[in-house]
């Protein structure tokens, strides 16, 4: 009996041993910088998104100053960064709306007034976000955005080309719970109507009280590679609107949208053999890809048409050029 307890320590402790060796191999490599470029880009955007979670906040006020792009008397005009929240939440130290007090002294001086955000953007998404130098000014702007008279304008980059290649989603949206192993939320599409299997023929369907009205117009600007380069026009701001619309609509999620690429799932994209032969990506590494949604222009009734464009970050700007899809002259 004392013998195979001996024997029984021992084989704990090697297997300790051994599992020990794997953590400090394992943390060994996570250490180690990808030879592949693409890989690297990868691992630093992932990185990045955690350090704008522990610079300082004049840091990253100052960030915000870099990325001006406009500026009057009455609003300033960030090319906001990808992966940083625009409201605090749980986890969330930094965060656009805690800075703007200090990113109003930096650009005017120190007795300037906090700005104050005008609409809000996604944490991954990136582009055109406006901000007031006032409160009635931004009570004027949010009023313009409430009434549709705000005319936005945001490039995708999705998987699949859209059927056809110009239309509108005119699909009501709805957030629904999705019970599975690991139960989470999800806007999702509330159709009025769905096809009778027996004729084929539109049936309407009882409308659903929660669901709200949701309108994206939507044009194929490039393809290549099994993925498509989008131009899209949300009439309607519903959240999440366009990568619902996208992925469920017409059946195009945004590349490095793993929430809404499944329905039943928190999973990585699932992306074909062509399009990670041209990021030289492999798919145990897809998770990290980022999301590749841009606002990329927006038209402002303030007084006179104010035009604003950004231009996209440069992951993606070298992701259209992997897969080979032309952005248009402007």
């Amino acid at each position: 009996g004392r013998a195979a307890a001996a024997a029984e320590g021992l084989r704990a402790e090697q297997l300790a041993e051994r599992l020990r060796a794997q953590k400090s191999e394992e943390e060994k490599r996570n250490r180690e910088i990808p030879k592949d470029p693409a890989q690297r880009r990868v691992r630093e955007l992932a990185m990045l998104s955690k350090q704008l979670q522990q610079i300082h906040p004049n840091v990253l006020a100052k960030v915000l100053k870099q990325a001006t792009v406009y500026q009057n008397e009455e609003i300033v005009v960030i090319n906001k960064p990808y992966g940083l929240p625009v409201h605090g939440g749980p986890g969330i130290k930094n965060c656009i709306s805690d800075v703007l007090p200090i990113l109003a002294k930096m650009l005017e001086n120190m007795k300037a007034k906090p700005l104050h955000l005008c609409h809000r953007l996604d944490k991954e998404t990136t582009g055109v976000m406006v901000l007031a130098r006032n409160k009635e000014v931004a009570d004027r702007i949010r009023l313009l955005f409430k009434t549709r008279q705000v005319e936005k304008i945001y490039w995708a980059i999705s998987l699949g080309d859209p059927d056809p290649a110009e239309g509108i989603v005119e699909i009501p949206i709805v957030e629904k719970e999705v019970r599975s192993h690991q139960s989470h939320y999800k806007m999702t599409l509330a159709p009025n109507y769905y096809l009778s299997p027996e004729d084929g023929k539109a049936v309407k369907i009882r409308k659903n009280r929660n669901a709200e009205s949701a309108v994206t117009r939507y044009r194929l600007l490039a393809s290549s590679s099994a993925c498509s380069l989008l131009e899209l026009q949300p009439i309607t701001g519903v959240k999440h609107q366009i990568r619902v619309h996208l992925a469920y609509g017409l059946g195009c999620p945004i590349l490095g949208d793993h929430k809404y690429s499944h329905w039943s799932k928190l999973a990585p994209q699932k992306l074909p053999a062509v399009t990670l032969k041209r990021l030289k990506l492999e798919q145990s590494k897809a998770r990290h890809l980022p999301l590749h949604l841009h606002a990329h222009r927006l038209s402002l009734p303030l007084g006179q048409q104010i035009d604003l464009v950004c231009k996209p970050p440069l992951f993606f700007q070298k992701t259209l050029k992997k897969l080979d899809l032309d952005v248009p002259n402007e």
